[in-house]
C-alpha cells in the first residue's frame, strides 16, 4: 500500500483557449478571402502552408511547456530553483498543494519503526560469524619462546598464558608502544587547557628580557663538525722537538708555543701567513709547559728543573726564580694559573701541591694529597683548586683557608691523569690512566653525588690534556701515546664527532691544544714540531 499519494493539475483551461483562437483567426481569413476574390489560388495555397507551420510550431512550443510544468510539479523546478528570500515570487497556482499524507496508514508506519529499532538491537548484540574453538584450549609460553614475548608477562615467575589473554596482552602492548595523539581525539577536554597554557608561555616569554637563544646564533649541533684547515701557525718556523704547549692569548691575535728545543715563540694569527713575532731561547731548560697569565703581563716557563722562568711581556725581561724555599723538588713542570692571575699551582713530591704568587715569585702556602698528585685545576674564579692522582680520588681545596673542602671517588678510576674545569666551573672532566674520561656536575660532585653525567671511553690509552671551549659546548680530550688520539666532544650530547679527525688527517701525535678566547680558531701541537690551526666555522670570533 502507498503511503504517499500523487494529485496531478492538468492545465485544461488553456487548450479550450487556444482552440478558441484558431476559429476566430478562420473566421477572419474567411471574410479576407471573399474580399481578394481577385488572387489568385497559387497565393491562397501559400497562406495555408504559412498558417499551418504557425499552428504546429505552436502546437509543438505548447507540448514543451506543458510537459516542462509537468516535471516541475511532480519533481520540482529544475532549471529556475526558488533562492531563500523570493518565495513571494511563485505563482498562485504552484502554491497549489501537489502532496498530501494518507493518514490510514499510520498503524503500519508505527510498525515499520518497531521492526528497524529491533533488528539495530540485534546487530549491536550479534554473535561473530565464525569462532575458533582452540582460542579456548590453546596456550603460549612467553617465558621459553621468543624472546620478544617475555615482555609480555606480568610476573616474573608467568611461562604459559592462554591464547585468549595473549591476544589481549598483544593488544594492550600494541596500544602502550603506539599512543594517540590528544589533538586528534574526539571531545578532548584538555586541549583548551594546553592552548591557554601555550599562550600563557608565549607571553611570558615576550614580556622578558632574557636570551631567547643561545649567543653566537645557535646551538652547535652534534654528529658533524664544520671546520677547515688552515697554515700552520708556526709555518714561518717550526720547533725542532715536539711541541709540549700552545696557548692563545686573550686578545685572540697571539699564539705562544713552546716545545724541548728551549724556543718560546709568539705568531700573529691571520690564518694566512700567521707571521713571527718574537722568539725566546732558554739555553738550560727544555720547555715542558708554558702558559700565559689571565691577564697577558706574563708568561710562566717551566721544565724539569729546580726552577722555572718568568717572562714579563711589558717589560721584554725574563727571570729565573728558584728554588723555592724550603723545598726540594727536582721538578715544576707541571703546574696551573689561577683565573685571578692571583695564584700559581705547582705539583710537588708526595702529594703535596706548591703555591707561587705570580708578583712576588714567593711561595705562599702548600696542600697535601694521601697519594701522589698527577694533574690540577682551578675552579671558582680561582677561589678553589681541584686535584687528581695515584689514588684515584679527586680532592676539592679551598685555597683562602688551605683546608681540603671534600674528597670524593672517581668512578672507575684507578690513577687520575688530567684534569679540567669548564669556564665557569660548572661541569668538570677527570681523565684517567686508561683512557676514560668522567664528566660530572660540580656542585653534585661535592654534595656527595658520584655518579658522573657521561662517561666518555673513545681513546684507550692514558689522557694527557683536556679542554672546554668558552661556551662549554665541545670537550677535547687526547692522550700523546698514539697518532691521532684527539677527540672532540659536543655537549651536553656527550657525543664525539665523527668527522673528526678526518680518515686521512695526520695529527700525528698531539701533545698539546687549546681553543682561541671565542673558539674561532683551535691550535694542535704534535710530536713533529708542528703547531697545526683549524677554523671552526660555527664560531663567527676568534
Amino acid at each position: 500500500m502507498s503511503l504517499i499519494s500523487q494529485n496531478v493539475l492538468l492545465n485544461k483551461p488553456t487548450e479550450e483557449i487556444r482552440q478558441k483562437e484558431e476559429e476566430e483567426e478562420e473566421g477572419r481569413e474567411e471574410e479576407n478571402g471573399e474580399k481578394s476574390t481577385g488572387e489568385t489560388e497559387t497565393a491562397a495555397l501559400k497562406r495555408r502552408k504559412r498558417k499551418r507551420g504557425k499552428s504546429s510550431k505552436f502546437e509543438e512550443a505548447k507540448r514543451e511547456e506543458d510537459m516542462k510544468n509537468l516535471q516541475n510539479d511532480l519533481f520540482g523546478s529544475i532549471y529556475s530553483p526558488l533562492e531563500f528570500g523570493n518565495e513571494s515570487q511563485v505563482k498562485e497556482k504552484d502554491q497549489a498543494p501537489l502532496f498530501f499524507i494518507d493518514r490510514s496508514a499510520d498503524d503500519e508506519t508505527a510498525v515499520f519503526e518497531e521492526d528497524a529499532k529491533s533488528e539495530l538491537e540485534e546487530e549491536e548484540t550479534r554473535k561473530p560469524v565464525w569462532v575458533d574453538d582452540e582460542e579456548e584450549t590453546a596456550e603460549v609460553d612467553i617465558l621459553n619462546g621468543a624472546n620478544r614475548l617475555r615482555k609480555l608477562r606480568r610476573e616474573e615467575d608467568e611461562k604459559v598464558i592462554s591464547a585468549a589473554d595473549y591476544v589481549s596482552r598483544l593488544r594492550a602492548q600494541h596500544v602502550k608502544l603506539n599512543p594517540g595523539t590528544d589533538w586528534a581525539r574526539i571531545g578532548s577536554g584538555d586541549r583548551g587547557a594546553s592552548d591557554g597554557d601555550d599562550d600563557d608561555e608565549e607571553d611570558e616569554l615576550l614580556r622578558s628580557n632574557g636570551e631567547a637563544v643561545v649567543r653566537g646564533g645557535q646551538r652547535l649541533l652534534p654528529g658533524l663538525l664544520e671546520y677547515s684547515k688552515l697554515v700552520d701557525a708556526n709555518s714561518e718556523e717550526p720547533s725542532r722537538g715536539p711541541v709540549n704547549s700552545v696557548q692563545f692569548h686573550r686578545n685572540a691575535q697571539l699564539l705562544l708555543t713552546a716545545g724541548r728545543d728551549g724556543r718560546m715563540k709568539f705568531f700573529q694569527i691571520d690564518g694566512k701567513r700567521n707571521p713571527k713575532i718574537q722568539s725566546v731561547f732558554v739555553e738550560d731548560c727544555p720547555v715542558r709547559k708554558a702558559s700565559f697569565l689571565p691577564d697577558g703581563s706574563q708568561v710562566i716557563m717551566g721544565g724539569r728543573r729546580k726552577y722555572f722562568y718568568s717572562l714579563d711581556l711589558v717589560k721584554g725581561a725574563i727571570d729565573k726564580v728558584g728554588p723555592l724555599m724550603g723545598r726540594e723538588e727536582k721538578s715544576l713542570e707541571s703546574f696551573e694559573v689561577s683565573p685571578d692571575s692571583k695564584t700559581i699551582a705547582f705539583i710537588g713530591n708526595e702529594g703535596y701541591i706548591l703555591l707561587v704568587c705570580p708578583r712576588y715569585k714567593k711561595l705562599i702556602g702548600t696542600v697535601k694529597m694521601n697519594g701522589t698528585a698527577r694533574s690540577l685545576a682551578f675552579a671558582d674564579d680561582g677561589r678553589l683548586l681541584m686535584s687528581s692522582g695515584g689514588d684515584g680520588h679527586v680532592y676539592t681545596w679551598d685555597l683562602r683557608k688551605r683546608e681540603c673542602l671534600h674528597k670524593g671517588i672517581d668512578e672507575g678510576c684507578l690513577t687520575g691523569s688530567a684534569l679540567c674545569t669548564s669556564v665557569d666551573s660548572t661541569l668538570f672532566a677527570a681523565g684517567s690512566s686508561t683512557g676514560i674520561v668522567n664528566v660530572y656536575n660540580r656542585e653534585e660532585f661535592i654534595g656527595g653525588k658520584r655518579k658522573p653525567v657521561k662517561t666518555i671511553e673513545n681513546l684507550t690509552t692514558k689522557i694527557d690534556y683536556m679542554k672546554f671551549n668558552h661556551d662549554n659546548q665541545i670537550l677535547a680530550i687526547g692522550s700523546t701515546m698514539q697518532k691521532n688520539s684527539l677527540k672532540l666532544v659536543h655537549l651536553p650530547s656527550y657525543n664525539v664527532f665523527s668527522n673528526w679527525p678526518a680518515p686521512r688527517s695526520t695529527l700525528g701525535r698531539p701533545q698539546c691544544m687549546d681553543f682561541s678566547p671565542n673558539s674561532g680558531f683551535m691550535a694542535v701541537g704534535n710530536s713533529e714540531g708542528k703547531v697545526l690551526l683549524y677554523k671552526l666555522h660555527h664560531y663567527q670570533k676568534a
